[in-house]
């Protein structure tokens, strides 16, 4: 069954010349509470037959094409605002935003119309999503002339009307309306009414009544039926009565007519089959006695289901309005009876229905206060990016590019990067209303002025980088004591009329003082801010202790003494790798951190660990393992970074990690656990290649290098091999062969071109070890013979059985559909070829599908405990 509803002849007259334009400009108008927006054209214009002006959608979106339907459909229909379109062939998703004049909690009916009318000259109809705020709609699949209408209880000042690409073709659309209803009285509550059928039920006139008959502008389709007879008055209906069905205003022309069973002794029914079985259904009729009563008698029905969900008896009296509201109903066939009861001296009645289908609001959207800030944002810096349309976080999938954020209830926006946007004039007031905020990167920008004191009041705030910008003024003292207290981490360089020292001068001699500060700073790491590019050649020096102060406002340098006493003397040895031994410490105010110390026996070297430090002082992101400070004090060089307690993903995988020595059981990654793993580690590789301008190569993705965090949340870590692109536009660094056996590309055998598909390729190795739960490299049992993984796997995959690939600690739990998906995905990343694998962008994209997609609805824990011992019809 389809929920679409073609709209017939409505016999509107067309605007003919200048003259009848001139007469309906004096009959129609503004109504209060009413919001018609004719999509695609070129002016606003009256429309006498109900009463309204029809605008256009210039001021309710900023996006899409204005087109016309085809010359050889343009007259098909008269409606006007079916003669031209709106389309959108760029972006995934794009949205209208209406702001009604009464607000929030206030319940609104909103139609979206359609009609291709081959504007495109493809003939080919395209299917794409309709979503209102942040929650799925409908689906536009249909070349006919029709429309989706939904009830909506609207929960924020403004609503928004999304089209989104599913890639079946571009979205467009022909008209949008809002209607403001003076009460809930359709009982819409939390969720949402969308509109099946709306019938006037015995009217013969091929025509439809809205506006301003109907003065919510509902519209009302004659239906009748053959089964039944039928019934009109022109007496006046009463619609003055104080009740329940007198909110409704149902116009009384409706109500005028209707349908009725041949005798007392009969039966109405009407029926419709449904496209899902659990879907919920609620039915709105609408009852008026039209013919007159026999002395002593009264009208009396029942109404009833064939499964007895709903049962109720009415009483009509003569001329007076009666609703009757189901109870939710549900099943692969509703069916609705109508009787009369003994008492009653005329045959049941019916003079109209409405039927609409229940729809939940799973999507929370963003915290309004954060939605207001971003919006201040984006139209104080004329920030035009194809995401950021609709809401900034929810769906998952369209989270506006550049933002990162939390899914509490409601979710928060926790990480902004608008580096290198083109950004100018002060750095405004609204950044600090994000009060959750994280990370902010505003580098490389044209942003003047003070740095605001209110920067400061962002509790959650741990990386701030506003370097690469033109600032003025001095640091405001609030933030110099988070980075002193090491709670923030922040680069300022690249600002020369921005001073940095304790004791700032006026501001005509700030220039000369911070000429020697910069220099100092320079002489320990050469690193351009200005474009986010990460200059390798960096000579092996201590950092002067005069420049020491200044550095503070970066990353917190430690003396090897602390270290020593932070660690324990270096007690507990969490880790080691091929820069040396990693120990647990903490500091004072009680964070627990990393403490990597490069060995004197190390393969890699001091420039491998200037690398690191570089990189994750001016790389910020929830997905890469967070930079605390270093110590490089000659014969004592170490990295010290955030804590992550669940150790790497290898080691989850390999089967060796028990959660408490107790235990006689080993503990697995559930499915769900290891899909939320690689979109964690997607998220962090996308912003190295997508989101650093240049892009960032990491050289050395492998599961060793993916952490978890307690949460068993995943970020990137040990980053001494990466390299950057020299310039943004450059799709390949020249230089020698780095990295792991096992996860190495193909190209990456021999010095030479490497470029972002070498971190793919790396990539779909560590979804096959999630998969698997095999190492990339598989030794035999007797440790005689080495095998590559693909080598194992492919003909298994190719074979169909995908079954004898799963990792057997998982027990048969996972969908295998999905396990399919993402071993799709993971072939794809692993082509031999470098261009024929996708950009990590589209292999995140995947992985939140399939994550958001996953078939299991109830909760997992992260591990899995692993035992050793084993339209209606009437008739």
């Amino acid at each position: 069954m389809t929920m679409a509803r073609s709209i017939p002849d409505f016999s509107f007259a067309l605007l003919a010349s200048l003259a009848s334009a001139l007469v309906l400009s004096v009959q129609a108008q503004q109504i209060p509470g009413f919001i018609s927006i004719d999509c695609g054209a070129s002016n606003e214009y009256p429309d006498n037959d109900i009463k309204a002006i029809y605008s256009t959608d210039e001021e309710f979106i900023d996006s899409g094409k204005n087109m016309q339907v085809s010359t050889e459909n343009i007259y098909d229909y008269k409606l006007q605002y079916g003669r031209n379109l709106r389309s959108f062939p760029d972006g995934k998703r794009n949205c209208y935003t209406l702001r009604p004049d009464r607000g929030n909690s206030i319940t609104y009916l909103i139609r979206a119309t359609f009609w291709y009318g081959n504007y495109d000259m493809r003939n080919k109809t395209p299917s794409f999503d309709l979503y209102i705020d942040v929650n799925y709609w409908a689906t536009v699949n249909t070349s006919a002339f029709y429309y989706e209408e939904i009830l909506y209880l609207s929960k924020a000042d403004y609503i928004q009307v999304c089209l989104v690409n599913t890639g079946n073709g571009v979205p467009f659309i022909s008209a949008l309306e809002l209607r403001t209803l003076e009460d809930d009285f359709y009982g819409v509550g939390s969720g949402l009414l969308r509109l099946l059928w709306r019938y006037d039920i015995g009217r013969s006139l091929n025509s439809s009544i809205r506006h301003p008959d109907d003065v919510y502008d509902r519209i009302w389709a004659p239906i009748n039926y053959d089964a039944f007879l039928t019934l009109n008055t022109t007496s006046a209906i009463d619609l003055f009565d104080d009740n329940d069905a007198y909110k409704f205003k149902i116009p009384g022309e409706v109500l005028q007519t209707a349908q009725t069973a041949k005798n007392a002794s009969f039966s109405m029914d009407i029926w419709w089959d449904t496209s899902s079985s659990a879907t919920k259904w609620v039915v709105y009729f609408h009852f008026v006695e039209i013919g007159r009563l026999t002395n002593g008698l009264q009208s009396e029905l029942t109404i009833s289901t064939n499964d007895n969900q709903f049962v109720k008896t009415v009483t009509l009296e003569y001329l007076k309005p009666v609703v009757v509201v189901s109870t939710p109903m549900s099943g692969s066939k509703i069916t609705f009876s109508f009787a009369s009861t003994d008492k009653s001296g005329n045959p049941p009645i019916l003079n109209a229905v409405e039927i609409y289908a229940v729809s939940d609001l799973p999507n929370v959207p963003t915290a309004q206060d954060d939605v207001k800030a971003i919006d201040a944002i984006k139209d104080t810096y004329q920030i035009k990016r194809e995401s950021w349309q609709g809401d900034p976080c929810v769906p998952r999938n369209d989270t506006w590019d550049g933002l990162s954020c939390s899914y509490g209830n409601p979710p928060r926006i926790i990480s902004l990067i608008l580096s290198s946007g083109n950004l100018t004039g002060e750095i405004i007031s609204s950044l600090s209303h994000l009060s959750t905020m994280e990370y902010l990167d505003l580098s490389n920008n044209q942003l003047t002025g003070a740095i605001p004191e209110t920067l400061a009041e962002l509790q959650d705030l741990r990386y701030l980088n506003l370097s690469g910008n033109n600032l003025s003024g001095s640091v405001p003292e609030a933030l110099k004591k988070k980075v002193m207290d090491n709670t923030l981490n922040m680069s300022l360089t690249g600002n020369v009329n921005l001073c940095q020292a304790d004791n700032c001068p006026r501001k005509k001699k700030q220039k000369n003082i911070l000429v020697p500060v910069v220099t100092s700073v320079s002489s320990f790491f050469v690193v351009l801010f200005g474009a986010l590019a990460i200059v390798w050649l960096i000579k092996r020096k201590r950092i002067p202790e005069s420049s020491e102060r200044t550095l503070r406002l970066k990353n917190r340098p430690f003396k090897y003494g602390e270290l020593s006493r932070i660690t324990g003397n270096f007690g507990r040895v969490i880790g080691e790798g091929g820069f040396g031994k990693v120990y647990l410490g903490t500091l004072d105010n009680g964070t627990e951190v990393a403490v990597k110390i490069l060995s004197k026996s190390s393969k890699q070297g001091y420039k491998e660990f200037q690398a690191e430090a570089q990189l994750l002082m001016i790389v910020h992101h929830g997905k890469l393992v967070s930079l605390f400070g270093y110590c490089d004090d000659f014969k004592h060089v170490a990295l010290i970074y955030e804590y992550m307690a669940n150790g790497n993903l290898r080691q989850h995988l390999s089967g060796k990690v028990k959660m408490n020595p107790t235990e006689d059981h080993l503990k697995v990654l559930t499915w769900s656990k290891r899909l939320q793993i690689a979109v964690d580690a997607a998220q962090g590789l996308d912003y190295l290649h997508n989101g650093c301008k240049p892009p960032i190569i990491h050289r050395d993705l492998k599961t060793a290098n993916i952490l978890l965090n307690e949460n068993f949340r995943a970020k990137i870590a040990d980053f001494g091999l990466s390299r950057a692109f020299a310039t943004e536009n450059d799709s390949y660094v020249s230089t020698c062969p780095a990295g792991t056996f096992g996860y190495l590309a193909p190209e990456f055998q021999s010095c030479g071109n490497l470029n972002k598909k070498s971190d793919v390729y790396s990539f779909g190795i560590i979804l096959f070890e999630l998969i698997t739960g095999q190492p990339a490299i598989m030794t035999s049992q007797d440790g005689n013979a080495n095998m590559h993984i693909l080598q194992w796997l492919i003909p298994i995959v190719e074979s169909g059985d995908i079954q004898r690939i799963m990792d057997p600690r998982l027990q048969g739990k996972f969908d295998i559909n999905l396990a399919w998906k993402v071993v799709e995905i993971a072939m794809s990343c692993t082509r031999s070829t470098a261009i024929q694998r996708p950009d990590i962008n589209d292999v995140l994209a995947d992985l939140k599908e399939s994550l958001v997609n996953k078939s299991s609805g109830s909760l997992e824990m992260s591990y899995l405990n692993l035992q050793f011992d084993s339209a209606p019809v009437a008739r």
